[in-house]
C-alpha cells in the first residue's frame, strides 16, 4: 500500500478532478469575500477564471491533462503593475491552504499544496 500512496499523483491523493472542482468554488468564495485582494479580480469574468484554475490546479497537481493556458507570469504581469507584492501573494495561498483544511484534506497533501503553490511566488509577482 506504501509504494501505491507514493506512486499516484497529488491529484489522485486529494481526490481528483471531484475535490479541485469543490475547492476552487470554495477558494474563490473566500477569495472574493477579502476586501485585501478581491479588487484584483473586479474585471474578471469569474466563471472563466473559476474554469482556468482548475484546470491548472488539476495539471500542477499532476492530472494526467496539459494545462494550455498563459505562464503565471505572464497572467499576473498586469496585476503586478497594480500593486500585486508578496502580501497578497500570502493572503492567496492562505485562503487555499484553509480550504483545503475545511475540506479535511490532510496535512501530509496540503504540505504538499503547500510547496507547489508557493513555488509559483517569484512567476507571480515577476521576480
Amino acid at each position: 500500500m506504501e509504494s501505491d500512496i507514493k506512486s499516484s499523483s497529488l491529484f489522485e491523493r486529494i481526490g481528483g478532478l471531484e475535490a479541485v472542482d469543490a475547492a476552487v468554488e470554495i477558494f474563490y468564495a473566500k477569495v472574493l469575500a477579502d476586501e485585501e485582494i478581491a479588487h484584483f479580480f473586479r474585471w474578471l469574468d469569474m466563471s472563466s477564471q473559476i474554469k482556468k484554475q482548475k484546470a491548472f490546479l488539476a495539471f500542477a497537481f499532476g492530472a494526467p491533462t496539459a494545462y494550455t493556458g498563459r505562464s503565471m507570469r505572464e497572467a499576473h504581469a498586469h496585476l503586478v503593475k497594480y500593486g500585486l507584492n508578496d502580501k497578497h501573494f500570502d493572503a492567496v495561498m492562505n485562503h487555499l491552504l484553509s480550504t483545503l483544511r475545511e475540506m479535511k484534506v490532510g496535512e501530509g497533501l496540503i504540505k504538499e499544496v503547500e510547496r507547489i503553490a508557493g513555488g509559483s511566488r517569484k512567476d507571480v509577482l515577476g521576480k
